[in-house]
């Protein structure tokens, strides 16, 4: 692991830690302003239609993931985790959309382009492969070798059965 990826992990998973562990702790007190989401994904998911729930779970896998991330443990799939709870977070937390004050909207659009900022990195830390191939490509490199295989065995069988022919009209030629 490069010393960036070692240092920025951290720093990156410490706000999805901290907001994490704000959402398990105070799942009540957020649940209202989640809720319009919660009943339209709800059904669509197969989740349960209950907030305070979601809310909790959101934020445990949150939490987790980020300490995953820091630490350096399956971090692909931690920031997957980490992208997946940052977007309904964004929404939930900063529905600029719906402030009528133009002071207040500015702000809690500059809450929510910080939010989905987090969400883009978590993003490229998905896509990050530390210098090594990604499954993408170790598959068609798999394919492009089985191809490659392929084509040289079935040469190789031509060859033998060539050889083969001539053996046999050899040893014809030398019983007749």
């Amino acid at each position: 692991m490069t010393v960036v990826r070692r240092v920025a992990r951290p720093m990156l998973a410490a706000i999805f830690i901290k907001n994490g562990i704000d959402q398990v702790r105070h799942a009540a007190d957020l649940a209202p302003s989640a809720e319009p989401l919660v009943h339209r994904a709800a059904g669509t998911l197969r989740l349960p239609d209950d907030p305070v729930l979601l809310v909790r779970l959101n934020g445990a896998a949150m939490a987790g993931a980020g300490v995953l991330f820091a630490l350096g443990r399956a971090p692909r799939l931690a920031a997957t985790v980490l992208a997946a709870t940052a977007a309904p977070t964004a929404a939930v937390n900063h529905p600029f959309w719906s402030e009528k004050d133009s002071t207040v909207r500015a702000e809690v659009l500059t809450d929510f382009l910080t939010d989905v900022g987090l969400l883009g990195a978590a993003l490229l830390a998905a896509a990050d492969t530390a210098g090594k191939p990604g499954a993408l490509w170790r598959g068609k490199r798999a394919g492009r070798d089985a191809q490659r295989l392929a084509r040289l065995a079935a040469r190789e069988a031509l060859h033998a059965a060539e050889i083969g022919k001539k053996d046999v009209q050899l040893a014809a030629a030398k019983l007749g």
